[in-house]
């Protein structure tokens, strides 16, 4: 091949590199050069010396001081080979600013990527089980993607719009082994995570609504919340005009913890006299029915006719989900106060303890009959939360823990272009 064939074959394969890229005056493409042992292609870009250069902080066009020591960035793969590219960036001599070295157009400022292969690597992310099949995919180490990851939820989180947050849900969710624990607020009405904050005490809720400005917390009308006085504290005093909503999922927790412990009491008065009639129930009474199997319906209904006292706390269980049915206030208030006098003279501790809970709190579960709003989605993403947190198993970092749930829990705008 004659020496202008191979310059014609270069000028145009640099030609078509610069169209890849998205390369133009005064940035070209000087070389490009494969390297077959590494399986790698090996991209220089130059700058048109004699150009004027721009202050990245201004945008003032000024003379050029010199260039920064030459940087590499990694790129989408050409045909299954790693690509980089290498440069040396400009640094403008801005009179305002000083020197400063220039923006690029293919990538962020800092960023080791290009925006191309940052926008691919959030994909692979968003569809992979878990960030170590991500990695493997992406031929990237952890702390790699995980800077990717990074660097998303900044750029989210900075073009996020939050207008008109109208329920809003908290909850808890464990961290570390034993009583650590993270605080959540999500937006219900499009299932999201707004914020992540370590432990779940009121100055933890409290960083939480710090995050959202006077006009944002004044748009809440309701927040489905537990029972957890710190959260409940929080909210009386971030959005005194919102109501609380403790919802129907909690309270069902807690009627079935109850249900539970009569139980695991009657099973072992029953076992002290050799009577197994509840071994091997714990399922039964904690399971919908509607889910039962034909041979656990049979069993079911045999033990409900019997004279048990879980069977009695059941029941109790049972009945209080109409109260979720009511339209009016008045007519719920009537139920509770008969199903609460049943259940506070059935001498079933366990019962007792959660009925006289719920009046306690009765004004605030009778929010839930205008708002109609549950923590079921903050329940939701709970569970996915637990996906993520399993994956890797466990974090020992919180910064990360929360990179991670807003990347995958906080429907963010997480694309570099």
């Amino acid at each position: 091949m004659g020496r202008l064939e191979r310059m014609s074959i270069d000028n145009e394969l640099q030609k078509h590199y610069a169209l890849l890229l998205g390369i133009g005056s005064p940035w070209q493409v000087k070389a490009v050069e494969l390297k077959l042992a590494e399986k790698q292609v090996d991209i220089e870009l130059g700058w048109q010396w004699g150009e004027a250069a721009k202050c990245p902080e201004c945008g003032r066009e000024c003379s050029i001081h010199d260039s920064a020591p030459e940087r590499t960035w990694r790129h989408l793969d050409t045909m299954q080979f790693e690509t980089l590219i290498r440069a040396r960036v400009p640094r403008a001599d801005c009179p305002e600013h000083g020197v400063k070295t220039m923006k690029v157009p293919w990538a962020a400022p800092q960023g080791r990527f290009t925006l191309l292969f940052e926008r691919f690597a959030v994909d692979v992310l968003l569809a992979c089980a878990s960030v170590s099949q991500a990695c493997e995919l992406l031929g990237l180490g952890w702390e790699a993607a995980h800077e990717i990851m990074r660097r998303a939820v900044e750029r989210g989180l900075e073009r996020r719009e939050l207008d008109q947050l109208k329920h809003l849900g908290m909850d808890e969710k464990s961290f570390k082994r034993g009583h650590s624990y993270i605080t959540l607020l999500s937006d219900l009405e499009q299932s999201r995570v707004l914020d992540v904050v370590e432990e779940r005490t009121a100055e933890a809720a409290g960083q939480l609504w710090a995050t959202l400005t006077p006009e944002q917390k004044q748009s809440v009308e309701a927040v489905a919340v537990d029972m957890w006085e710190p959260f409940i504290q929080s909210i009386q005093e971030a959005v005194p005009e919102a109501d609380i909503v403790h919802d129907k999922f909690h309270v069902s927790k807690y009627l079935g913890e109850a249900v539970d412990k009569v139980r695991r009491q009657e099973h072992k008065e029953l076992l002290a006299q050799g009577d197994e009639t509840l071994k091997g129930t714990r399922q039964l009474w904690l399971y919908n029915p509607q889910n039962f199997s034909p041979e656990q319906r049979k069993e079911f209904a045999e033990l409900k006719d019997q004279q048990l006292k879980v069977a009695r706390a059941w029941a109790a269980k049972e009945l209080f989900s109409r109260f979720w049915t009511y339209q009016e206030q008045g007519w719920a208030r009537r139920f509770f106060k008969d199903w609460f006098g049943w259940v506070s003279r059935s001498r079933l501790k366990p019962m007792s303890d959660v009925a006289w809970l719920l009046k306690r709190h009765l004004d605030n579960l009778l929010t839930y009959l205008t708002h109609h709003i549950t923590n079921a989605v903050t329940e939701g993403l709970n569970s996915k939360i637990q996906s993520i947190k399993s994956a890797a198993r466990g974090f020992r970092n919180f910064k990360n823990y929360r990179t991670r749930i807003l990347f995958f829990c906080g429907k963010l705008d997480l694309y570099p272009l």
